[in-house]
């Protein structure tokens, strides 16, 4: 995609050519059975910390629920950026304004590494789900256009509780759903072993180091659905994994661990590196 490009050159797939565009202040959607899609190749930026660059050329803001403000998100729509909203739905972190919403029973495990976060018992959808769609509210209410739920493959870790895999498809199935209600849009974030199962509920794939970790096969079924996959690296540098990832049609970034303002775009790092 050329640095002027818009969304609607990428919107390829049959369903979704001669489908009616929305109406709205920005247009990265087509209309395909009452859903909004997103195309394969995105112009992207994730970023956490440090002032948030605005006026970045890109088509897709990845930014936290919380931190966020509203006036940041209306910005970006002005200039017609689509906003993906980041929360935890698979921990508990101490520092989030509805930390004190989270019972003692669904509290597991520290997560190693991230201090004051715990994992969560997910089977207890009857108590978290309050707080999952509390903050899907927050998001739709703030003007994201799509939800980014982290920690969604806690069966897979050392959570403290007997997770199993039905116990999390069941889980992401259940954000999956709340997101579409509320008419957002939702990314399913690593969880490689459910891709498959879970690809038809999510409208994208967001995974970390799959290059690192030799993984990125497990994310084809997005890209065999017409949907797309983001990539996130940080410790290999461009040149190990951003050919492959413009071969695979990935949206891949290298990005610092903090998610500051900095990024390689390897569409534009391949242009520049033929």
């Amino acid at each position: 995609m050329s640095p002027t490009s818009s969304f609607a050159p990428a919107l390829t797939p049959k369903a979704l050519v001669t489908a009616p565009k929305i109406t709205s202040p920005f247009l990265p959607f087509v209309v395909s059975q009452h859903q909004r899609r997103l195309p394969q190749q995105v112009r992207w930026q994730i970023q956490y910390t440090g002032e948030i660059q605005t006026d970045l050329d890109v088509d897709m803001f990845n930014l936290d629920l919380f931190d966020a403000s509203a006036e940041t998100i209306a910005m970006l729509h002005q200039r017609g950026v689509f906003v993906m909203c980041y929360f935890s739905a698979g921990s508990y972190e101490d520092w989030r304004p509805d930390a004190s919403a989270f019972l003692p029973e669904v509290l597991g495990k520290e997560m190693e590494g991230w201090p004051g976060e715990k994992w969560l018992d997910i089977r207890r959808i009857d108590l978290l789900a309050p707080i999952m769609e509390a903050r899907l509210d927050l998001a739709r209410n703030k003007g994201c256009d799509g939800v980014d739920p982290d920690n969604v493959n806690g069966y897979t870790n050392d959570t403290g509780f007997p997770l199993i895999a039905e116990d999390q498809k069941r889980y992401n199935i259940f954000l999956a759903e709340a997101a579409h209600q509320r008419g957002l849009l939702v990314g399913l974030k690593n969880d490689l072993e459910q891709v498959s199962e879970l690809a038809t509920y999510f409208d994208w794939i967001l995974n970390e180091e799959c290059f690192s970790y030799e993984e990125c096969d497990w994310l084809l079924p997005f890209l065999q659905a017409g949907k797309p996959v983001f990539v996130i690296e940080y410790e290999l540098e461009p040149s190990a994994f951003c050919p492959q990832s413009v071969q695979m049609n990935f949206n891949a970034l290298h990005k610092h661990w903090e998610l500051d303002a900095y990024r390689v775009d390897c569409r534009e790092w391949s242009a520049a590196n033929p």
